[in-house]
């Protein structure tokens, strides 16, 4: 009997994922390898785990789930003047834009989760990102007049959508739509359908230290086993789960962040007070897609625990567990988290 190990030690920010391998037999068909490729896009590095029978054919998949992100990049990204939400930022406000179905299906579902987080999710908040220095920067401190012009040019209620004429259309001028908090979710549930096509059965998807996509699970095993980590201590696990046709994104104020005058301002806005979320460290939602878990994540960061309860109650198959900058009791925070080892939380 030959037994093959392959170590991946990679860490995905606040999430470690660990694989595992099955072993081959003289007496069975050969069993599909474990494969592994990351390429940098959307402003992170996105990885691709893949099982399949040989290096070639592991070759072709990366290329196709590589393609389907650039793709996706390409109509998505606010950092490219050719993209679609480039050119719906542009001209939005002049007259309505008519868009692509994909597209508009996505905004859609944006301002959907903005509806249902009471504005705690918000895409309009390109604005507010470029105000704190966020936008191709590392963060600052922005001017009392330049806090306000930002925040009469954010708000979700400032966009109409036509779903008859697929249009998109700026009640107020300025707005500008930043869909960093749900796109690269977005994109793993793409590859996730493209490598799905293909034929493949075990996959895992990440999107640097924002989501996680596992398709099936390692052979002979129940899940992709995942760790969160302490954002305190990123040595020590909070909870360890199984992924299974599931998604799990986490939010944290270490991803982008500046330090004035001993506090941390995070590149996480709360679009109610125009100012980067305080008082939360990290949140990490399991959902069915990665789109849904991407955008819970950054609304239950918003939110915190006492008021996503009623979010996360009403979107089926979800759970949470939250991590705040107090100490003690109530630092963590579970809603129907599945590791009920996880330490020191509360439910």
């Amino acid at each position: 009997m030959n037994r093959r190990i392959l170590f991946i030690p990679r860490s995905i920010a606040a999430v470690v994922l660990c694989s595992y391998l099955a072993f081959s037999s003289p007496f069975l068909t050969k069993p599909d390898q474990l494969f592994y490729e990351s390429r940098p896009a959307m402003g992170t590095s996105f990885e691709v785990y893949v099982y399949a029978p040989d290096h070639e054919r592991a070759s072709e998949l990366f290329e196709a789930a590589f393609d389907e992100i650039e793709r996706v990049e390409q109509s998505l990204s606010n950092y490219r003047s050719s993209s679609e939400l480039s050119r719906i930022n542009v001209i939005a406000a002049d007259a309505p834009v008519v868009t692509d179905p994909e597209v508009f299906a996505l905004l859609k579902r944006a301002f959907d989760y903005s509806r249902q987080s009471d504005g705690a999710f918000d895409v309009t908040v390109g604005k507010l990102m470029k105000a704190w220095g966020f936008f191709r920067g590392a963060g600052r401190y922005p001017s009392t007049e330049e806090l306000a012009r930002a925040r009469e040019q954010t708000g979700w209620q400032r966009v109409r959508l036509d779903p008859r004429a697929r249009s998109v259309f700026f009640l107020t001028r300025g707005i500008e739509l930043d869909l960093g908090g749900i796109g690269k979710g977005y994109a793993l549930d793409c590859v996730a359908r493209v490598l799905r096509e293909a034929g493949v059965t075990a996959a895992l998807i990440s999107s640097g230290s924002s989501s996680i996509y596992a398709i099936g699970a390692p052979p002979g095993k129940a899940g992709w086993p995942v760790r969160v980590s302490d954002p305190l201590d990123r040595t020590r696990i909070l909870s360890t789960i199984l992924l299974k046709d599931q998604s799990l994104s986490t939010s944290g104020n270490y991803e982008k962040f500046f330090q004035l005058s001993g506090r941390t301002y995070c590149h996480i806005m709360d679009p109610g007070t125009g100012r980067p979320v305080e008082g939360m460290l990290q949140t990490s939602v399991i959902a069915p897609e990665a789109t849904d878990s991407d955008a819970l994540s950054t609304a239950v960061f918003v939110m915190g625990a006492a008021r996503s309860v009623r979010l996360l109650d009403n979107i089926a198959g979800t759970s949470a567990i939250f991590v705040g900058d107090r100490k003690g009791l109530g630092r963590i925070v579970q809603i129907r988290w599945p590791d009920h080892q996880a330490k020191g939380a509360t439910n």
